[in-house]
């Protein structure tokens, strides 16, 4: 039998750190941490999320290493929805992270704490 999409990302999430946006961004600024965009390019140009840095979930694991080569440094991890962040963040432990948190919310909320933050 085949697994959909939201049964995959409800069992993911089940053993993931998940957090709201608010929570995330408040920690992410005591933690001195990473905030990961795993949505693509032209997703990004359309509504960015500044404090982000973008890797398309498609290349994550070719690319996180070069730019987080510690493993217990604190990544927030996410995307349009929640989804592929889940998805991103249960790689992300696969490949020895371990303070990998998933923001569970619309990246619209992502941005309006950042820029609560910055105000």
């Amino acid at each position: 039998m085949l697994t959909t999409l939201p049964e995959l990302i409800t069992r993911a999430r089940a053993t993931l750190r998940c957090l709201d946006a608010e929570t995330a961004v408040n920690e992410l600024q005591a933690t001195h941490g990473t905030m990961i965009d795993v949505r693509e390019p032209i997703e990004l140009e359309a509504s960015p999320a500044p404090q982000s840095i973008n890797i398309p979930r498609g290349i994550l694991e070719m690319k996180v290493m070069d730019l987080i080569p510690d493993a217990a440094h604190p990544i927030y991890v996410h995307c349009a929805t929640g989804g592929r962040a889940t998805l991103a963040a249960e790689q992300l432990e696969r490949l020895g992270y371990t303070r990998v948190t998933v923001i569970t919310c619309p990246v619209d909320a992502v941005r309006q704490h950042q820029e609560n933050l910055g105000r």
